[in-house]
């Protein structure tokens, strides 16, 4: 049976502590709020969710998910684009997909996106400064072909990651010109997220195959593969990764452990690799998850964004502060039970952008979510 993929909306203490490089615990003031703000993300169907969030700048922005999900049918794609005073829904009835399930971009010209198919095949889109369409690429059509996250370096190029043929892969190209990478070197992996750290050098994330279960799996490209070694834990899944150089690279997701009934929530998972082994490190409370991870100007990790199961009155965050993770709330009443699956950074800005949905199940009344901190 092929294993659980990551994916967002899955059930999942605010304990008030502060987080360092080890496992050991500090003592430390309840968890703070640190000026993260509610916007409003109007027009969606629901249930809705924003899955992904990118942004050019502070007056130009794009978040993607689905919307008019009902139970275990399948919903339809939703984008919206910021322009720097408001979300607004963008008109995707001229394409067919269920989902849209990453977005990237530099400029209000060169965006791009993912998306789940209704038929067979992951298309690529392309944001034109109207509208997204469909872009060809090799591959294009093909019912393996699985293309679940996308990034834009600062200088255009575009990386993909999925699968082709069966195997672990990234798709590369600049808009017009497009080729499949040498597949990962790692038999049964899926790739999750993709994220550029530099011209010809990215970060890959997901999960491998251990036997009996799966565990984390972290990769780097540039020219060529180097896979980290595997994150151990009991069905562990990467959902994202932030590298500041070789030997300073966090990782976080959330380990299903082992069985339970279904929906049963998994636990929160960061890791740091040093160069040489990774290290797990507590999240500051013990049920949920981690969904996604920013840098700051320097690169550095910054801000990770999260979902504690057992306190789910506002969101949850976990902020860089030195050498310490520490936990910080989102704003009050909100939302019912607000859920976030990504966060980013604003370039130019030392500003971040988070995303998900107002509640932790994808069924109506459900709303997609948004949350900024101001620069």
């Amino acid at each position: 049976m092929r294993r659980r993929r990551f994916v967002a909306g899955a059930i999942g203490t605010l304990s008030g502590i502060a987080l360092g490089p080890a496992q050991a615990r500090a003592d430390v003031p309840s968890p703070r709020t640190q000026g993260w703000q509610a916007v409003p993300a109007p027009g969606s169907t629901p249930a809705a969710q924003l899955r992904r969030v990118a942004a050019a700048g502070p007056q130009l922005a794009w978040a993607v998910g689905e919307e008019g999900r009902v139970g275990s049918s399948q919903g339809r794609g939703l984008a919206m684009l910021w322009n720097g005073s408001a979300w607004t829904k963008t008109d995707l009835s001229h394409l067919n997909h269920t989902r849209l399930s990453d977005v990237a971009g530099t400029c209000a010209t060169a965006a791009w996106s993912v998306a789940q198919p209704a038929g067979s095949g992951s298309p690529l889109l392309r944001w034109d400064g109207t509208t997204w369409r469909e872009a060809t690429f090799p591959g294009q059509g093909e019912p393996d072909v699985r293309l679940n996250a996308v990034a834009v370096g600062p200088d255009r190029q575009v990386w993909s990651c999925g699968s082709r043929g069966g195997a672990a892969s990234l798709l590369h190209g600049d808009g017009e010109r497009w080729r499949w990478l040498d597949p990962l070197p790692v038999a049964s992996a899926s790739l999750y997220r993709v994220v550029v750290r530099s011209p010809g050098e990215v970060w890959v994330c997901g999960d491998q195959s251990n036997g009996g279960g799966w565990s984390g799996l972290v990769a780097r490209w540039d020219g060529s593969w180097t896979v980290l070694p595997p994150i151990a834990g009991l069905r562990l899944g990467i959902a994202d990764v932030q590298s500041a150089g070789p030997d300073d690279v966090w990782a976080v997701g959330t380990e299903a452990g082992i069985g339970g009934p279904p929906g049963r929530p998994g636990n929160p998972a960061l890791s740091h690799w040093d160069g040489t082994s990774w290290t797990r490190v507590e999240a500051g409370f013990s049920v949920g998850s981690l969904s996604g991870i920013a840098g700051d100007a320097q690169g550095r990790a910054a801000w990770i964004s999260g979902w504690n199961y057992q306190d789910q009155s506002r969101s949850t965050y976990l902020h860089r502060d030195g050498d310490t993770w520490t936990v910080v709330r989102g704003p009050a009443n909100a939302a019912p039970a607000p859920y976030l699956n990504d966060v980013t950074s604003v370039p130019g800005t030392t500003g971040f952008w988070s995303v998900g949905m107002t509640s932790p199940t994808p069924a109506p009344p459900t709303e997609a979510y948004s949350e900024r901190l101001e620069a």
